[in-house]
């Protein structure tokens, strides 16, 4: 099967928090074959190097590699400006970094939320604070914002995550309001059920498979690639009078509560 080149997206800066496995490590991969420059970060001062490496055996640019907390707001909008100083003014935000752990209601502390909240939401709108000035002086960009459909199907043991992830939509329409006329658009991209290399090591078996199939309109299991190419097309100038819009790759799951 083959899929779409998009020319704007050529030498373009695309930066991608959490790009160094699963959706993100997919995105760096689908983003550096458009010929764009990529910059990701992790956590672990090696965490980028396989990634690297794969990128450039595949005859492409190498990616920047960063390694920070995005919790640290300070020390992210730091390496953000770094980026710009060492890449090129940011002209794609893609706000992927996350972490889904279950929890039961009962078990979540004061600290533990405010944690949830820094980790899927809170660094999102610090990062778009501190690239939208670079973006509009560049001549705007597109911000990307990955949700999560567990929050629409009131996904259980999942509160402190879905609750941020649920403030991804009201982030996004309001920061699309405001900076629409700095030519800056800003969507949310609505992942539902995954395959990664996480979610198969911690939740994946064949009655799962089964549970996804028979919820999902399309009866395919879906993968990082099938995110990474919606990401393309709201990055790309293809999607340039799409803003303030929360689009679903899902299979057509969220048309259904997890309990029927």
């Amino acid at each position: 099967m083959s899929y779409t080149t998009y020319p704007s997206l050529s030498d373009r800066v695309v930066f991608i928090s959490g790009g160094s496995s699963g959706i993100g490590a997919e995105l760096v991969r689908a983003f550096a074959a458009q010929g764009s420059k990529v910059a990701f970060c992790g956590t672990k001062p090696d965490g980028g190097k396989p990634l690297i490496d794969e990128v450039v055996a595949s005859g492409h640019a190498a990616p920047w590699y960063g390694v920070c907390d995005v919790r640290d707001v300070a020390t992210y909008q730091a390496l953000l400006a770094r980026v710009a100083s060492e890449v090129g003014p940011i002209r794609v935000l893609i706000n992927n970094a996350g972490r889904d752990d279950r929890h039961k209601m009962e078990e979540v502390t004061s600290e533990f939320w405010d944690d949830r909240v820094a980790l899927n939401l809170k660094h999102y709108f610090f990062a778009i604070q501190a690239v939208a000035p670079g973006m509009e002086k560049a001549g705007g960009g597109s911000v990307i914002n990955m949700g999560s459909v567990s929050w629409m199907r009131g996904r259980p043991n999942l509160v402190g995550y879905t609750t941020a992830k649920a403030g991804i939509l009201g982030l996004t329409r309001t920061l699309a309001r405001e900076l629409g006329a700095r030519n800056i658009r800003v969507n949310a991209l609505v992942p539902g059920a995954i395959v990664t290399d996480r979610q198969t090591a911690l939740h994946r078996d064949p009655a799962v498979d089964k549970e996804f199939l028979d919820a999902q309109c399309l009866k395919i299991r879906l993968d990082p690639g099938h995110v990474a190419r919606a990401t393309l097309f709201l990055a790309a100038d293809d999607s340039d009078g799409m803003t303030g819009q929360h689009v679903l790759v899902d299979g057509g799951i969220a048309q259904q509560s997890v309990v029927t």
